[in-house]
């Protein structure tokens, strides 16, 4: 069975409080930190006030591109239980890691088999390893099949413009699945009502 959810991408605070408040609330939501690319990014001083709630028991990840110095320091007393990591090497993952004191989700962007492996490199570091497509913020997708050979032992999750109706066929799966396009609307925010059908289907798997 699959082994959470997690919400990425939010960035208001009437839809942090309906999934915070949800009977089924997800493991993680993200919170896009530094990549301005993406519709879906947070200026700190929103993004500051927005986590600064009661989680409960959801894991607050901040979701970070090649991160420099300066953004680690400015966020570094913010509610974050995560960093989710995007091109950054094992040894930078390791000193942001050691030097923060903070859980990584060290995110692997897929398009071939040999993609895939590079997870190794992370194995002795990360707390979670992200699998997602080179979309980043556009919702690609990727052939999860690639990962048949990871070791099930691995703590992992999986991205890649998952549909909430994908979700049963992942029932087998020892993933954490990780959404966000698929919860928006035609507009880009993302839709409560897609967020409450998600929630509510993940709890009956």
């Amino acid at each position: 069975m699959i082994k959470g959810l997690k919400i990425c991408g939010v960035s208001d605070p009437k839809t942090l409080n309906f999934i915070l408040n949800h009977p089924h609330p997800p493991k993680f939501i993200g919170f896009i930190t530094n990549y301005k690319k993406s519709r879906r990014f947070i200026e700190y001083e929103k993004l500051k006030k927005l986590i600064n709630v009661e989680k409960k028991q959801v894991n607050f990840t901040s979701v970070l591109v090649n991160p420099t110095d300066e953004i680690l320091e400015k966020i570094k007393l913010l509610n974050f239980d995560y960093y989710q990591l995007y091109d950054v090497s094992p040894q930078r993952t390791k000193e942001i890691k050691l030097k923060y004191k903070i859980k990584i989700i060290t995110a692997i962007t897929i398009s071939n088999k040999n993609d895939v492996i590079r997870y190794k490199d992370y194995l002795n570091i990360s707390d979670i390893i992200l699998f997602d497509s080179k979309g980043y913020h556009k919702s690609e997708s990727f052939d999860h099949n690639l990962l048949d050979g990871v070791s099930k032992k691995l703590n992992k999750m999986i991205a890649g413009n998952i549909q909430i109706d994908d979700i049963p066929n992942f029932k087998d799966k020892d993933y954490i699945i990780d959404l966000s396009g698929a919860l928006e609307d035609e507009n880009g925010k993302k839709d409560i009502n897609r967020i409450n059908k998600l929630l509510s289907l993940s709890s009956r798997i």
